[in-house]
Order: C-alpha cells, then sequence, then structure tokens
C-alpha cells in the first residue's frame, strides 16, 4: 500500500524552505532517536545542497542508548555532526550551540583574521512533523514562543527567534515526502506516533511492529507480552491482548482493531523500555542492495 499525504501546506513549507535557505549558515535536521533514518526527509538533500548541517537526534530517552551512539557514529563518518538530544527535558541542548560553532569556526576565524566582527550563527531547524521542533524551540529560547502540540502538522508558520548572543533561529514547519517508497517507513513512522492513525491499518503496523521486535529486541518483548514463544500470526497476538484486556465487540469476539490499537500505543510509550526502530547496520544493507544510493543517511 502506498501512503499519500502531502497537505498544502507542506508544499508551501519546501518552496518557503528553499527561499529562505540563502539566509542560514546552518541547518538543524531534527529526527526522531528511535528512527533517524525513517524519520529523515529525502527531499532535504535536494534542497540544502551543500548547506552546513547537524542531525539533531531528538526523543533519545527513548531510544537504544547503544543504536544511537552507532547513528552519532554512522554520521560522523559521512561528515555530518550529530547530537542526541532530549527537548522535553531539556537534556544536551548545549551540544547544538556547541555543534553550530563548531562548524562555523573556520569561517568566523576567516572574518577575524580580516578585523570583521562574526555576526550570530543564523539556523534554521527543519524535520518532518511531531519530531519535537516546537519543543526544542522552546527549550533552547527557555520561553513558550513556538506554538506546541501532539500531532502532525501542528507548526504552521515560520519565524525568526533570537537564541542568546550566538544563535538566530528560523522555525520552519517540517517537509515529509509524497509518498513512501518502502512501507517499512511508514510503519516506522507510525510506530513513533509521527503519522496520522488512520493513514495506515493499524493492524498491519502492531503486525510489523511485533516481527521487528522479536528479531532485535525479543527479551524485552517476551518480558512484555508476558509470553514465552511469540505466535506467528498477529491475530494470535491480539486475540491473547483483547482476552487480557477485555477488548471484545458487540458480539463478545475478540475486537482485533482495538487491541492493535492499543498494542501500537504501548510500543509508543515505552512499555519495554527503551528500543530503536532503525538501525544503521539494516541501512548499509539496503545501500548494497540499491548501489548506495541512501548512502548520506
Amino acid at each position: 500500500m502506498t501512503i499519500q499525504w502531502f497537505p498544502g501546506h507542506m508544499a508551501k513549507a519546501r518552496r518557503e524552505v528553499t527561499e529562505k535557505l540563502k539566509l542560514v549558515d546552518v541547518i538543524f535536521e531534527l529526527v526522531d532517536a528511535r528512527i533517524p533514518y525513517s524519520s529523515s526527509n529525502p527531499m532535504l538533500e535536494e534542497i540544502i545542497h551543500q548547506k552546513r548541517r547537524v542531525i539533531i537526534l531528538n526523543k533519545a530517552d527513548t531510544a537504544d542508548e547503544k543504536v544511537t551512539q552507532e547513528w552519532i557514529d554512522h554520521f560522523a563518518e559521512r561528515g555530518l555532526p550529530a547530537v542526541a538530544v532530549n527537548a522535553q527535558e531539556g537534556k544536551g541542548m548545549h551540544k547544538i550551540e556547541r555543534a553550530a560553532e563548531a562548524l562555523m569556526a573556520e569561517k568566523f576565524e576567516r572574518q577575524r583574521s580580516r578585523g570583521m566582527k562574526p555576526r550570530a550563527i543564523r539556523a534554521m531547524i527543519l524535520g518532518i512533523p511531531n519530531v519535537g521542533k516546537s519543543t526544542l524551540i522552546n527549550r533552547l529560547v527557555k520561553k513558550n514562543i513556538a506554538k506546541t502540540g501532539n500531532k502532525p502538522g501542528v507548526t504552521k508558520a515560520q519565524q525568526w527567534i533570537k537564541v542568546g548572543k550566538t544563535l538566530e533561529l528560523l522555525d520552519t514547519p517540517g517537509i515529509l515526502w509524497p509518498k513512501f517508497e518502502d512501507q517499512r517507513v511508514g510503519y516506522k513512522l507510525a510506530l513513533t506516533g509521527a503519522i496520522k492513525d488512520d493513514l495506515l491499518h493499524m493492524e498491519e503496523v502492531a503486525g510489523f511492529g511485533l516481527r521487528f521486535l522479536e528479531a532485535h529486541y525479543p527479551e524485552k518483548l517476551h518480558h512484555w507480552l508476558q509470553i514465552e514463544v511469540l505466535p506467528e500470526e498477529t491475530t494470535e497476538v491480539l486475540a491473547m491482548i483483547a482476552e487480557r484486556r477485555g477488548i471484545f465487540d458487540r458480539y463478545r469476539d475478540p475486537d482485533y482493531s482495538r487491541a492493535a490499537e492499543l498494542l501500537v500505543r504501548e510500543m509508543r510509550q515505552e512499555k519495554m523500555g527503551r528500543v530503536s526502530f532503525d538501525f544503521p547496520s539494516d541501512l548499509l544493507v539496503e545501500d548494497d542492495a540499491d548501489g548506495g544510493e541512501n548512502s548520506s543517511h
């Protein structure tokens, strides 16, 4: 199934981003630390070209710490500085400014050598909806300027915001590609709450999540579901959940749809502890298969 989701304001945002790029020194690309690849935007490469960029892995407290470090190393190998933060709690905020300063150090040193006083670093925050752009800005400026919410697409307008003496931020609504070529990307976005639930069948999302967790975090999954062996069919798991939680339809049969919604909701709420749904090693396998088309991410 191809997921179509490209609201008019997203198309407008892309045009505005392209226009404003010439005003900024640094791009802050905000991604979900649990899915750094799936929550990045392929269009970004076309739009930003050679602009200096920092990858900000937000919600790092929900991701597998070991995998997050693997991602930081993966980006570093490709010349991209990456920092792990938790904007909700304000953890790691200092790393962002430091990374931007490091990227601009050479240029600013040249300016100083010519007797020029370097101005504030102008940066743009980019990311798909619901990765925490507004929360990050609020933390950086320490007051509630950007409108925040937990629904994809809540930030609608662009605005310049001064952050201390060293940074000026342009907050720009996130861009999401018109369709997902890889269905797994859609499932992972749904599992982390980055896209609206009505865009996918929750039973399919739950099934994907179960198989992924069985492959990467079997002990956590079994402990969470209180089982020794994961049933082969997703419907068996959903029936078990429905029975335990009393989720039935009006005929007293298991309500698979509601059970799937519950399962996905609990995956999002980290009921199993910290897990990641994107691994750099998986990406390298895909690169080999497609001739390296995705090598930057």
